[in-house]
């Protein structure tokens, strides 16, 4: 979800290679949740701050255009 390979990993989530790289078959629920929030900011727009370097929000009754 975050590369191909451990060294893109840690650096997605921040934190060192030997810490990705002793990381057992099933992450627990906090590893896998840090994943899916890295991967949430990598990948869906719109997000609100600070979730998101920029937004584009939109208004009530509006859809979000996508490009």
């Amino acid at each position: 979800m975050l590369g191909g390979s451990t060294r893109e990993v840690a650096a997605a989530l921040g934190v060192s290679y030997q810490a990705v790289d002793k990381w057992p078959d099933v992450l627990s629920d906090k590893v896998a949740d840090r994943v899916l929030a890295a991967w949430t900011r990598r990948n869906v727009e719109g997000l609100p701050p600070p979730f998101a370097k920029s937004v584009s929000l939109p208004q009530s009754g509006q859809e979000a255009a996508h490009g």
